[in-house]
């Protein structure tokens, strides 16, 4: 299982699923990741009868116990909707806690529970949720040959345990061995940040992304909304920003924008799997599809030449300008309503170059301070720490020692560039002196966009690893994801709770299509995932990359594409 969990005790013998399996709930507030759990089975393992549309489905009982009706519901409900959404799948979960005792009683199956049975020996979570909550995630798991009970404190905490369950069950199909899981998650923000600029992704390929973190409880997706390229939400009160801001991507790639419809769909999506999607207006760099919709408000910097001949444009948001925050009130006034689950607002606040110092903390403060006052709280990537922001701002620590060295060594890197890195190293130590906490991005372990360093088992990919993955980072291998501690190679980190969490980064400049996308993401993302989650550390690589195989057959099932890495036996 990935990621591992906290403790896992085997039992003695199987419990064997089958098409009449029943899903008892005690509450009527797990009807909904009950449903959720059978259809996300049904696509990991479509080839499994246990809760399948043709055998009649999983039915959750409720005080009549009516399985006839349920079944009829379930293979209704699968025709609507094959692909199988919470409110369309084969699973009508519902019942009361006298009805789900009785049927408990009565006959073997899968029982929800809300529970803390056994769940104080998981150590407590650190760190901060993206929605502002206090959640308890840990849950349990007990499989024994008369049945299967899920049990948390929390709707969450089952959620998580059926997903450990869907993995048993991608793994070892109908014959599941007895065994008895406690687990929980030893960070609240497990994330991944997804640039949808240089390449646009549509809500499909979102969706996709979704499901890929909830696979592995990872619980937070932030999206890069707006950078040079382009800009992907709407503002009512400024059409221009995607009448001219949204053509294009980086190369000639299509542009485009989600609209408030697809947004809303988009965090409904994600809520049900209890992921929160989380803004990013990155300013005050760029900025340059700003520029394009209103040049006005932006200050062109001198350009650096490169050495293709080209020129790289700098643009920027002047903190003296007053039409300058009449626009980003605008934008924070059109942005919060359209991710309501986020607590947080992401502010950018990275690679200002050109700007002064003093010109790039004035804007960061008052754009923080302007977020705060709308009822939200700021994340920014590290270089917002230069500006002194609230301890209780999350500062997300990307440029790591490692790589700052390896890319400042380099004699093609311009003096800019080499400037920028060497303000970088006092990030970090600026921001936990004022007693701030750290979202872990670290460019050597989290930062998806660099070439897999180990060539493929299937030669057919060996084109795409030389193309996809940007050259200015060193190439990684998948053991090089899970090789590391968040504290341990985090400088100036002594304890998990002075951090917020861990999020990896996708970034797109190599990416030209859904494929190259999953190429990247897919099998580093569970890496990210054991390091944020488990509280086993150091990872066992030999155990971790039979694991790591073993989840192959989902990303099958799902249509998803890997980068089927020589490192691992994925016979």
């Amino acid at each position: 299982m990935i990621p591992t969990p906290t403790s896992t005790t085997p039992g003695e013998g199987t419990f064997t699923l089958t098409g009449s399996t029943p899903i008892t709930t005690g509450s009527s507030e797990l009807t909904a990741v009950a449903a959720q759990f059978v259809a996300d089975t049904r696509l990991d393992s479509p080839h499994l009868l246990a809760f399948s549309a043709a055998t009649g489905a999983a039915k959750a009982t409720s005080a009549a116990a009516a399985g006839s009706a349920a079944e009829a519901g379930s293979a209704e409900a699968s025709s609507a909707n094959p692909a199988g959404s919470a409110e369309a799948s084969p699973a009508t979960a519902a019942g009361s806690a006298e009805a789900g005792s009785a049927v408990e009683a009565a006959s073997g199956g899968v029982r929800l529970v809300f529970s803390s049975d056994g769940l104080d020996d998981v150590p407590q979570t650190a760190g901060v949720r993206a929605d502002g909550a206090e959640v308890d995630e840990r849950y349990g798991l007990d499989v024994t040959p008369d049945g299967i009970r899920v049990w948390s404190a929390t709707t969450e905490g089952v959620y998580r345990g059926l997903t450990t369950l869907r993995q048993l069950i991608a793994v070892h199909g109908e014959s599941i061995p007895c065994q008895r899981i406690v687990d929980g998650p030893r960070f609240a923000w497990r994330g991944l940040s997804f640039d949808v600029v240089r390449t646009f992704h549509p809500p499909e390929t979102v969706r996709r992304v979704i499901d890929m973190c909830a696979l592995y409880k990872l619980n937070v997706l932030h999206l890069h909304l707006t950078d040079d390229q382009g800009w992907r939400f709407e503002v009512a009160s400024r059409p221009e920003l995607v009448k001219f801001g949204s053509l294009g991507a980086m190369a000639d790639r299509p542009g485009g924008y989600y609209t408030s419809l697809e947004l809303a769909d988009l965090n409904r999506y994600a809520e049900e799997r209890f992921v929160t999607l989380v803004p990013e207006i990155d300013f005050p760099g760029h900025t340059g599809a700003v520029s394009k919709a209103f040049p006005e408000l932006t200050t062109e910097l001198p350009g650096i030449p490169l050495p293709n001949g080209a020129t790289l444009e700098f643009h920027s948001l002047d903190p003296a300008d007053p039409e300058v925050w009449t626009f980003v009130e605008d934008v924070v006034d059109a942005v919060l309503p359209q991710f309501p689950r986020s607590a947080y607002l992401h502010i950018g606040g990275d690679e200002a170059w050109g700007m002064s110092d003093e010109a790039h903390a004035t804007f960061v403060r008052r754009a923080a301070e302007l977020v705060r006052a709308k009822g939200k709280r700021v994340v920014g990537w590290q270089e917002i720490a230069r500006a002194d922001v609230d301890p209780a701002d999350l500062t997300q620590y990307w440029l790591d020692i490692q790589d700052i060295d390896a890319i400042s060594e380099r004699p093609e890197v311009p003096a800019f560039l080499i400037e920028h890195l060497a303000k970088a190293r006092h990030d970090v130590p600026k921001a936990l002196e004022r007693g701030g906490k750290l979202l872990v991005s670290a460019t050597t372990y989290l930062y998806f966009d660099r070439p897999h360093a180990a060539p493929s088992a299937d030669p057919a990919q060996e084109e795409d690893r030389a193309r996809v993955g940007l050259r200015a980072y060193p190439p990684a291998t998948i053991q090089d994801g899970v090789a590391w501690d968040p504290v341990t190679n985090t400088p100036g980190v002594t304890s998990d709770d002075q951090l917020a969490g861990i999020e990896a980064a996708v970034w797109c400049e190599t990416v030209t299509s859904r494929d190259d996308l999953e190429f990247l993401l897919l099998p580093r993302l569970p890496g990210a995932a054991e390091k944020a989650w488990s509280h086993t550390t150091p990872t066992n690589w030999p155990t971790y990359g039979a694991d790591l195989a073993r989840q192959a057959p989902t990303w099958r099932n799902r249509g998803w594409t890997w980068f089927q890495s020589s490192e691992v036996d994925w016979t």
